[in-house]
C-alpha cells in the first residue's frame, strides 16, 4: 500500500501554470481541488498562497488518506471531502463565502496513485485483477461490466469512450470468452484486445489495449456523465472574479470542457443587433488561447503530462438568468 512519504514522487502535471493562471483569484478565500489524487496541487497552491484554504474533494478513500497525510502541517487550511467532483457545486454551498468560492481546479483522469497500485487494475502493463473503480467502495468492475453487458453495449462503450476502431471485434472475442470462462483479469483482456485487433494497426499508437482500457475506466466510473454535471457547476460555485482551471487527459473531456466555457464567453444577443442586449453579455473570460500543452521539458520530466489540455476561464459576471439551469442536488454533504 502507497504512504505519504512517497507522495513527493509524484509531480502534478503543469503545477506552475496552474498557480499562475488562478493565482489572480487567490489573495485569500477558497480553492476546490475537484481531483485532489495524491495532493501535489493542494500542496502547490497551499505553499504559495498562506492566506487561502483547500478543500480536496476525490472519491478514492485512499487518495483521501494519502492527502490528508501529506498535507497535515497545514492544519485547518486544508479539507478533505470524500466525495465525487460533481458534487463541486455543494462543497462550495459548505466552504465558500455565500455558496461561492474564489477558484477552483480539476485535473482529470485517473491519478499516479490509480496507476502505481497495479491491484486496483487500471494498467494494461500488469497483470492484475480487472476492476477500475476510483471509489472501491464502489460495487461495479470492469470485470462485471464484461460479464453482464451485452456484446453490443460493450463495442457501444469501446467505440465512444476508447474511440476504439475495432470495438466490435474486441466485444465479439470478450464474448466468446467469457462463454467458456470468466474474464477477470487484465493480462487475459490485453490478450483478447491484441489478438482481436490486425497487425498493422498494432504497430502504431502505443499500446492497443490503450483504448480499451481507457473506455472500461470511463464507464466503471461513469467519469464523463460526471464531467457533464461538474464543469457547468463548478462554473455556478464561482463568485465574479473567481477562475476555474481543468487539465484533461483526452479528446473527450477536452471536448465537453470546451463546449462548456465556450457557451460562457460569446453573448447571446441575437446576431444583427447594433447593441448587446442587457444580461445577454458573456459572463466567462477564456484566460488560455485554445489548450495550453506541455512543453518537451515538461513531458521529459513528468511523461504523464504528455497528453494534457488545460483550459482555464475566469468568471466576469453571473449568469444570465435565461441561462441558468436550476441543477438543485437531492442531498447534501
Amino acid at each position: 500500500m502507497a504512504d505519504a512519504s512517497n507522495n513527493a514522487l509524484h509531480v502534478p502535471v503543469l503545477a506552475r501554470t496552474c498557480l499562475d493562471l488562478l493565482a489572480p483569484a487567490l489573495e485569500s478565500g477558497v480553492l476546490i481541488d475537484c481531483t485532489l489524487g495524491m495532493g501535489g496541487h493542494s500542496e502547490a497552491f497551499l505553499t504559495d498562497f498562506p492566506n487561502i484554504r483547500v478543500v480536496g474533494i476525490d472519491r478514492d478513500p485512499a487518495a483521501i488518506r494519502l492527502a490528508s497525510e501529506r498535507l497535515a502541517r497545514f492544519g485547518e487550511r486544508f479539507t478533505a471531502v470524500h466525495t465525487t467532483y460533481d458534487d463541486v457545486d455543494q462543497v462550495a454551498a459548505r466552504f465558500g463565502e455565500g455558496g461561492k468560492v474564489e477558484a477552483i481546479l480539476m485535473d482529470l483522469g485517473v491519478s499516479s496513485l490509480q496507476l502505481d497500485e497495479e491491484e486496483r487494475g487500471f494498467s494494461y502493463a500488469a497483470d492484475a485483477p480487472l476492476d477500475m473503480r476510483m471509489d472501491t467502495t464502489s460495487p461495479r468492475t470492469a470485470a462485471d461490466i464484461l460479464a453482464t453487458e451485452p456484446k453490443a453495449e460493450i463495442a457501444r462503450i469501446l467505440r465512444v469512450y476508447g474511440e476504439e476502431k475495432f470495438a466490435g471485434r474486441i466485444a465479439e472475442a470478450v464474448v466468446r470468452r467469457r462463454d467458456k470462462e470468466p474474464l477477470t483479469r487484465t493480462g487475459e483482456l490485453v490478450e483478447i484486445v491484441r489478438e482481436s485487433i490486425p497487425a498493422p494497426a498494432r504497430r502504431t499508437g502505443g499500446n492497443p489495449a490503450k483504448r480499451t482500457f481507457q473506455a472500461l475506466r470511463i464507464a466503471v466510473n461513469g467519469e464523463l456523465d460526471s464531467l457533464r454535471l461538474a464543469v457547468p457547476r463548478a462554473i455556478e460555485s464561482l463568485k465574479v472574479g473567481g477562475r476555474l482551471a481543468v487539465e484533461s487527459y483526452q479528446s473527450l473531456e477536452d471536448r465537453i470542457v470546451k463546449d462548456a466555457f465556450a457557451a460562457g464567453t460569446r453573448s447571446t444577443t441575437p446576431a444583427g443587433l447594433p447593441l448587446e442586449l442587457e444580461g445577454h453579455g458573456p459572463y466567462l473570460k477564456a484566460l488560455t488561447r485554445g489548450a495550453i500543452k506541455a512543453t518537451e521539458a515538461e513531458i521529459a520530466a513528468n511523461p504523464r503530462s504528455a497528453s494534457v489540455r488545460l483550459r482555464a476561464v475566469e468568471r466576469i459576471a453571473p449568469t444570465p438568468s435565461h441561462l441558468s439551469n436550476p441543477d438543485h442536488r437531492r442531498d447534501h454533504l
